[in-house]
């Protein structure tokens, strides 16, 4: 199958994301594995067979479907598609996004759903605003993907460093898979955000030893500190997820970081085999694509 650049990016940071989501899922939750794991496998605290993706792949899929479906970004549908995710997998969810889908379907309104989570549990700057808007990055450029980026948080999460997390994420992968080199753009990256805690530590990145915490912030550092230092695709991951903590949310934004700059045929194919939504997101990932080009 013959891509051209840009659409082998776009395909790269959607199945990268799910490669690190998938490559991840049976470590989350536990200390760094005594020996690196290299290959797909199942288990873990979900019990998920090898292969499978948790609900960073299935909210990242659910915002490329309502971008392609929309041709936009449109708050109702993409909350609707959201919550029919949650519906299916519930058990998948963090509990930021699960407490605001719950009072949803209890008839809370969409629009005080996430100040009443973010009041319940004393705070809402986890990361699942984070890894769920990537696929923005293929459709929007600034300065409209920086809107859509803190928009789309803010359907879970109400504080707003969750939002401003993602545009600096969202940055990156939009400037990655059009072509600008990693160093500019981390630059743009930090500089698009506004004064604070995520420019402050995007700044002083290489300072900074990274963890994968359920925090935007610290999984944004994260993700983006162990692209920056990788030579390859496959490096990428493969620290990522050995790392211990959130796993699955560190392989799927730094597996979508690395697939943004490196393309789809840098991500080795036996992990793409291995992939169970494999083909359906590669088919989403394509009409995406196709829904984005002007005209």
């Amino acid at each position: 199958m013959i891509f051209i650049l840009e659409e082998a990016r776009a395909a790269g940071l959607l199945l990268g994301l799910a490669v690190g989501d998938a490559m991840g899922a049976p470590l989350e939750g536990l200390p760094p594995p005594p020996l690196p794991v290299v290959e797909m496998r199942g288990g873990g605290i979900h019990g998920l067979p090898a292969g499978s993706v948790t609900d960073d792949t299935l909210q990242a899929a659910a915002v490329a479907r309502s971008l392609k479906a929309c041709r936009g970004y449109a708050p109702g549908d993409l909350t609707a598609r959201l919550l029919e995710e949650y519906l299916r997998h519930p058990a998948l969810f963090g509990p930021t996004s699960s407490g605001v889908f719950t009072l949803l379907l209890q008839g809370v309104p969409a629009g005080w759903a996430p100040a009443v989570v973010h009041r319940l549990r004393g705070g809402s700057r986890s990361n699942g605003a984070v890894m769920r808007g990537l696929p923005l990055a293929i459709m929007f450029t600034p300065p409209a993907l920086d809107v859509v980026s803190r928009a789309c948080s803010c359907i879970t999460h109400h504080d707003p460093v969750a939002g401003i997390a993602s545009l600096a994420v969202n940055r990156m992968a939009a400037d990655l898979s059009r072509g600008v080199d990693r160093e500019r753009a981390l630059e743009r990256a930090t500089a698009a955000c506004p004064p604070g805690e995520v420019r402050e530590v995007l700044s002083r990145s290489a300072a900074i030893e990274p963890v994968a915490s359920l925090d935007a912030v610290a999984m944004t550092h994260c993700a983006v500190r162990v692209f920056m230092e990788a030579e390859t695709f496959e490096e990428t991951v493969i620290r990522a997820v050995n790392m211990g903590g959130d796993t699955d949310t560190a392989g799927a934004i730094s597996g979508a970081l690395a697939g943004a700059f490196w393309g789809i045929d840098a991500i080795p194919l036996r992990w793409l085999a291995a992939l169970r939504e494999g083909p359906s997101l590669l088919s989403l990932a394509r009409a995406l694509w196709s829904a984005s080009r002007p005209g």
